[in-house]
């Protein structure tokens, strides 16, 4: 292989560390477009969960089209609204009661991503449908390190009862396997940086894992000569983007580090703290770092992120409302409440601006990892206080390597279920499926 010439799966490796590379201009000569199937940037698709609906009037814009208003709430996603679709109108059926009962948050949450009714149980009987992400990654996900990964902030019980009647799992996991099996989602910031640098952690003892954090050893020093030799076949380019990488992976570490300094890591697994960030907007901007690493590296293509659980009750104090999310939420059309819902909604909103950000400052070949991926933000419930599965908060970002055509508010007609919007994604990643969930077809004109 010439200098120049570096195949797309090229990772460096080191004494139990692994480190995939961004997508580099190296990796664009002919030989190495030979030597693997990516002749372009590889498409990827991200879903991110927030809980307890919206205040709808602030959220939906007033005209449909191209010349939309970014309302007060989406006001911080201005830098990227010709790469946004603000969809008005889409529903999932399958999160209401349909005879059923309560546990309107339970069914949001379990219907999301899989376009299923629930089985109703707080017993082991749970039964809901695959999700779309998983979908996804059954086609795609070989081509990966890892098939799919699943982040959050808030873990939540697998068993046991949270919602009238229905099992925690529910409200608990975006993401399913199969109808009977949940993935659950990692909201360990260290966990998840080391399933994307240790090689082999899974089988690491808690003696070994204190006794290496006790090290404090750098993924970046376990790789170091791996590293220098892939410099010397670089172009300048290159080189200075590898550097680049690698200054941000050891930065991120640095932060994780700090998050959870003074916690006690030397302990069995069975005891072992979460080592969770101080603050909830710390921990989610370390996931929000960590995944657009794991994307841009092509480590994985498919990723689910829950800001929170379904039904969540967490106060933000830090922005005026020391309240429980989920008890404002039921805001009875209070001016005082219905203002404080709005606060957290845009709170919401600015993370994943941070995240849209992110993924724009990763440069890929004439493009960048926010034009080759398809974002999309929700909640499987409308109005909090109505408790209702219509016309949901739903965004989907990017342009699926131009593929979608963004920019737009658009109006769905009633009752248009979200999962055809899925169906359509799914068709952009090269996965033709016949329907999912409850779908009656593609969303046309995406």
């Amino acid at each position: 292989m010439n200098r120049h010439e570096l195949d797309r799966r090229t990772i460096l490796r080191g004494a139990g560390a692994l480190v995939a590379l961004p997508f580099l201009e190296a990796m664009t000569a002919p030989r190495a477009r030979a030597a693997t199937s990516d002749a372009e940037p590889p498409r990827r698709m991200v879903f991110v969960y927030v809980p307890n609906g919206v205040h709808v009037p602030a959220w939906r814009p007033a005209t449909t089209g191209t010349d939309y208003v970014l309302p007060a709430t989406l006001e911080p996603l201005a830098p990227f609204r010709d790469s946004l679709l603000v969809f008005s109108g889409l529903t999932h059926d399958k999160a209401r009661a349909n005879g059923d009962g309560p546990g309107d948050h339970a069914r949001a949450s379990a219907a999301f991503l899989t376009g299923c009714q629930p089985f109703k149980t707080d017993g082991t009987s749970i039964r809901v449908g695959v999700s779309v992400d998983q979908v996804a990654a059954a086609r795609v996900g070989s081509a990966t390190r890892l098939r799919s990964l699943e982040i959050g902030v808030e873990g939540g019980a697998q068993s046991g009862q949270c919602d009238s009647g229905y099992a925690c799992a529910y409200s608990s996991n975006l993401s399913w396997s199969t109808p009977h099996t949940p993935s659950p989602k990692e909201t360990d910031p260290r966990l998840v940086f080391d399933r994307l640098f240790r090689d082999g952690d899974a089988d690491e003892t808690a003696e070994e894992r204190a006794r290496r954090l006790r090290r404090r050893a750098s993924v970046l020093d376990l790789v170091r000569d791996d590293a220098r030799t892939l410099d010397k076949r670089l172009g300048a380019a290159d080189r200075r983007k590898l550097d680049e990488y690698l200054t941000s992976v050891r930065e991120l570490e640095r932060r994780i580090e700090a998050s959870s300094s003074g916690r006690a890591n030397g302990v069995p697994d069975s005891a072992r703290p979460s080592a969770a960030p101080a603050t909830y907007a710390e921990h989610l901007r370390l996931l929000c770092d960590l995944l657009v690493l794991a994307l841009s590296t092509d480590t994985t293509r498919i990723a689910t992120f829950s800001f929170a659980n379904e039904g969540s009750n967490r106060s933000y104090a830090f922005l005026g409302v020391p309240e429980g999310h989920h008890d404002i939420s039921h805001h009875g059309n209070e001016p005082d409440k219905l203002a404080k819902i709005q606060l957290v909604n845009r709170f919401h909103v600015e993370q994943f601006a941070y995240l849209l950000g992110k993924l724009r400052d990763v440069k890929e070949g004439d493009g960048d990892l926010l034009v080759n991926s398809m974002v999309l933000y929700g909640s499987g419930i409308g109005d909090g206080n109505r408790h209702n599965h219509d016309d949901l908060p739903i965004l989907l970002a990017g342009r699926g390597g131009g593929r979608v055509t963004s920019g737009r508010h658009v109006q769905v007609a009633k009752e248009t279920p979200v999962a055809n919007l899925f169906v359509s994604m799914l068709e952009k990643m090269d996965v033709t499926v016949a329907r999912h969930g409850d779908s009656t077809g593609k969303l046309e004109g995406i």
